[in-house]
């Protein structure tokens, strides 16, 4: 694995904090590359990702870490804009690193990337704090991506992920009868139609793919109706959208 140290005792033993392979001093200022730390306690998938992630344009990892602790402690060591984080890990899981570092670090956005999709791991990851929750079965560019949007400031579901959230929402609640009723009342149709959307599990790019409107614009119509309908992140989005009657969960 080229431009990668054998393992230390310490976490982010691996690379200098802005050094990229080869010492080349990471970008600054607009053109900075996103800092990425990767906290998975299986050696195989923490390099794996390490490499193909620090492969992709505009994203640097700086460290690794083997479990919770050693990502808290790569947190304050190596200041990086997102981890991406199991959730079983040893010494200290995946739901407790998050929250000490989105606690201790608020700058630091943590995305989780883990086999666990039961809704109570989820509900836990978000609980924590996490701005993103992936299923290990994302592909290298959804996994880019979320970064990239996570360091962004948006939060970031996997589709499956969404639809465990539409079924526990299922199980707790019944939708209203008739469509958007109840909804924020200054919604505008397109929010509405946007947070339909989200509901249905779609990317701020799928979104854009099919309104035919750049990822800007539904940025910005998320931040509108996350502000007027008093939403936190994507998951109260999905929730939200099954209350009032904009999607139904399948099967």
């Amino acid at each position: 694995m080229s431009g990668y140290a054998p393992e230390g005792p310490g976490p982010g033993s691996e690379r200098r904090a802005g050094e990229r392979p080869g010492g080349d001093a990471a970008g600054t200022d607009g053109d900075r590359p996103v800092r990425v730390v990767v906290a998975d306690d299986q050696t195989a998938i923490r390099e794996a990702l390490a490499v193909v992630l620090d492969l992709q344009p505009g994203l640097d990892v700086v460290a690794t870490a083997r479990d919770g602790a050693e990502a808290v402690a790569a947190a304050a060591e190596h200041a990086p804009d997102v981890i991406l984080m199991d959730l079983n890990m040893p010494r200290t899981d995946g739901v407790e690193a998050t929250r000490q570092v989105t606690e201790r670090f608020p700058d630091v956005a943590v995305v989780v990337l883990t086999t666990l999709s039961d809704e109570q791991d989820i509900l836990a990851a978000l609980g924590a704090g996490a701005r993103g929750y992936l299923t290990k079965e994302s592909g290298r560019q959804d996994i880019a991506r979320a970064v990239r949007a996570a360091a962004a400031g948006q939060a970031v579901l996997d589709p499956a992920v969404q639809e465990r959230l539409l079924a526990a929402a299922v199980k707790s609640a019944a939708p209203v009868e008739r469509p958007g009723a109840g909804l924020a009342p200054d919604l505008t149709p397109r929010e509405t139609e946007v947070l339909t959307l989200i509901g249905e599990g779609l990317t701020n790019r799928g979104i854009a793919e099919r309104l035919v409107v750049s990822e800007a614009t539904v940025k910005t119509h998320i931040n509108n109706l996350f502000a007027k309908a008093q939403l936190r992140d994507r998951a109260h989005a999905v929730k939200y959208a099954f209350l009032h009657g904009l999607v139904r969960a399948r099967g």
